[in-house]
């Protein structure tokens, strides 16, 4: 449609008057009669998430998105607008957004009255049709809904009874506009009130007047499950008019987790250009989350957002980085020592139970870590503890002797890419066992690290930190060292 500038051009144009759901609704079902894509970046939620809100959608409902944190919630609501046309006539001037042939605002009726077809004519970009609102204890019926603005009735020597003096809030000015209210729990339950006629009804009044706004808006809501938060709940006659309640989730499988941290991860040019990640440290990293979301030690009420395998692999890239600058290097292989530097992205996003707390939170993030890298070693590798049984051959048995004969080694956490690698090397049967395993070549020193780690999480070999420096060296051997200390010391 070619943009009207008038009231008559817009008629002449034949524009018809038409609900934001019924917007909403067309266009979603022109876009899967074609195929196209409908939330374009989501992933892990095709099946879920992603029918429902379709669902939702086509029965022009009211939505409430129900998770733990990091789930997406927000960008689905935010992604509704591209479900909204381009382009939206308003009557110029107007701050409810009124529709040229269906307005609702005094300013609107009166402009028209007097100019007729002249009435100028603006257009609204679908990305100004979103308004969003974080729900907080503090915020107000006026911010919502309005209030009478003495400012207003004096300036325009108006009476307190004259709806002109009316000062409107968000939800009005979001007319014919898509209305989110995040974390809706938190919103005070009499401001949850003042919602329930306009998602009843379909209309709200302000203050005393009699004037009631016949709004169409299409609400989302967003929220953590009410067993979380001690804050507040969703008042039941509100959840009872939010028409479609819809619950996310987090990502089911290491593959989709992947394709999101990829997806989000904020990484400068010269970082991609640099840095390499061997996929089996993307998978490793995946894991810490999925090995939280299970841990004892981890609030399970609280959720493990996305957002920590997403500033993980930020904070394993830049530690691969400082490594290669220090080094003078061009270019760096991401390590699992670097791990170290992942640390401070986890305690930060993880909310301990009891124990946790009496552990602490670097403790926990290091047992995170070990126990994912014990998970993903025994996806590649046989299982020591089952070889000790007796069931089958010892594949570890030259690495073992090794250590045993009194060997360790040191690996520096800076220590450039010829050291690591030479350190590795120095440990007999190490490269012979990586290589028996059928492994990608370019990842051989990743799985020859890999092993040590595993090895140490298994307690076949012992493992320190100490002063940057990790060491490897047989179990017995530090056990020894350490009477031998105690000795001296005692001496």
């Amino acid at each position: 449609m070619k943009k009207a500038t008038t009231l008559g051009e817009l008629k002449a144009a034949g524009y018809r008057p038409r609900s934001v759901k019924d917007e909403l609704r067309q266009n979603l079902i022109q876009k899967l009669k074609k195929k196209q894509t409908v939330f374009e970046g989501i992933y892990g939620f095709e099946d879920t998430v992603l029918p429902d809100i379709e669902r939702a959608v086509l029965s022009r409902h009211n939505i409430v998105l129900l998770g733990l944190r990091g789930q997406a919630k927000t960008r689905l609501a935010r992604m509704l607008v591209q479900l909204l046309d381009e382009w939206m006539p308003i009557v110029a001037g107007s701050e409810l957004n009124d529709d040229p042939l269906a307005p609702i605002s005094r300013f609107a009726f009166d402009l028209i009255a007097e100019k007729g077809d002249d009435t100028p004519i603006e257009w609204v970009h679908r990305n100004d049709r979103y308004v969003e609102k974080l729900a907080t204890p503090d915020v107000s019926i006026a911010d919502l809904v309005g209030d009478v603005d003495p400012i207003k009735a004096a300036t325009l020597k108006l009476p307190y009874s004259d709806e002109r003096v009316i000062h409107f809030g968000l939800i009005p000015r979001s007319h014919r506009s898509i209305f989110v209210i995040n974390e809706l729990p938190d919103l005070q339950a009499r401001i949850q009130v003042a919602l329930f006629n306009i998602l009843q009804e379909g209309d709200m009044q302000i203050r005393g007047f009699k004037l009631r706004l016949p709004l169409e808006i299409q609400f989302v809501f967003t929220a953590n499950p009410e067993d979380y938060t001690n804050r507040g709940s969703i008042i039941t006659p509100l959840k009872d008019r939010i028409e479609s309640q819809i619950l996310t989730h987090y990502p089911r499988t290491i593959e989709v987790a992947q394709r999101i941290t990829q997806q989000e991860a904020r990484l400068a040019p010269e970082q991609l250009k640099s840095v390499k990640v061997p996929l089996t440290l993307q998978v490793l990293l995946e894991q810490i989350s999925f090995t939280a979301r299970e841990s004892e030690m981890v609030d399970e009420k609280s959720g493990v957002s996305a957002r920590l395998s997403i500033s993980g692999y930020e904070n394993l890239v830049s530690t691969a980085e400082r490594r290669m600058l220090i080094n003078g290097e061009k270019t760096a292989t991401a390590r699992i020592i670097d791990f170290w530097g992942v640390i401070p992205a986890i305690t930060g996003k993880v909310e301990l139970v009891y124990e946790g707390e009496q552990e602490g939170p670097y403790a926990v993030a290091l047992e995170l870590i070990g126990d994912s890298i014990k998970d993903v070693f025994l996806q590649f590798f046989p299982d020591p503890d089952k070889l000790r049984k007796g069931r089958e051959s010892d594949p570890y048995g030259i690495v073992k002797a090794w250590f045993s004969g009194g060997n360790a080694v040191n690996v520096l956490n800076d220590s450039s890419e010829k050291d690591f690698q030479n350190e590795l090397d120095r440990v007999a049967g190490l490269r012979r066992l990586v290589e028996a395993q059928d492994l990608p070549k370019d990842q051989t020193y990743t799985f020859m690290e890999l092993v040590l780690h595993g090895l140490a999480e298994m307690n076949v070999i012992n493992k320190n930190f100490v002063e940057a420096t990790l060491t490897f060296n047989d179990s017995l051997a530090d056990m020894l060292n350490a009477d031998d200390d105690d000795e001296d010391d005692n001496f």
